[in-house]
């Protein structure tokens, strides 16, 4: 398990700021989008997107017309879109920094990963908590796969249901192996069209918001991630195995 012993409440008088990470395709930008439709109206709220080369993801939140888009800001990391949550969080502190000042005051700032694998996890001085997306259409057994983010997240989220019957998952079986890997931490079926279980994400989100605020949530370490494959057209294997210290 990850050493928390030297972890402190995160200063109370900015932004709670929340981490979304996952694989690529689970549905990280529409889970967002649904955090800000929920909560848009009642929270103060400011946007940070990851990609390597692109800000598609910014663009997709802004073109649904969540948020004004100035609130909105993308993060092209050139490289790894790990390193940048993970091993160097400069760009990010900055982008969060700045957002909060801009729009001062801010109650929370999302920010999303690059979306790769499932071995992101965010560094507890960039993110106060942090929300893991899988999504059905991965397959049912991906949740016991296990890793870091899966494990010890704040939250899990088996994302878009709706998908279950189309591709053979038994979503309570999905998520009764995440539980049982989680050792009782957060796990969350959800699907954007199911209103009930957006009601729950933003339920949930409000509960982080008022221990931050009250000084009693503790950012946590999830642990490193576990080293992972990354294509390279250019290198002579077609690619490396990159490692998170």
């Amino acid at each position: 398990m990850p050493d928390t012993s030297a972890a402190a409440p995160a200063p109370k008088d900015r932004a709670l700021r929340l981490g979304i990470a996952g694989p690529v395709g689970t549905g990280k930008s529409s889970l967002i989008a649904s955090v800000c439709r929920a909560l848009g109206e009642e929270l103060r709220l400011g946007v940070i997107t990851n990609d390597i080369y692109t800000d598609e993801d910014a663009r997709f939140l802004r073109s649904a017309g969540v948020l004004d888009p100035e609130r909105i800001r993308p993060i092209e990391t050139g490289a790894c879109p790990h390193t940048a949550i993970r091993d160097d969080v400069t760009a990010n502190l900055m982008a969060a920094e700045d957002i909060e000042r801009d729009f001062a005051p801010l109650d929370v700032v999302l920010i999303e990963s690059g979306g790769d694998n499932l071995t992101a996890t965010f560094s507890p001085a960039l993110v106060d908590a942090q929300i893991f997306v899988l999504d059905v259409a991965g397959g049912g057994d991906v949740a016991r796969k296990g890793g870091p983010g899966i494990g010890r997240a704040d939250l899990l989220v088996v994302n878009k249901t709706d998908l279950a019957p189309y591709v053979g998952v038994d979503v309570e079986q999905m998520v009764s192996d995440a539980k049982e890997g989680r050792e009782g931490r957060a796990v969350l079926a959800l699907s954007r069209q199911d209103e009930e279980s957006v009601a729950a994400l933003r339920r949930w989100v409000l509960a982080v918001l008022a221990a931050h605020r009250a000084g009693e949530h503790i950012p946590q370490d999830p642990g490193p991630m576990a080293p992972h494959f990354h294509a390279d057209e250019e290198h002579p294997e077609g690619g490396y195995v990159h490692s998170h210290a």
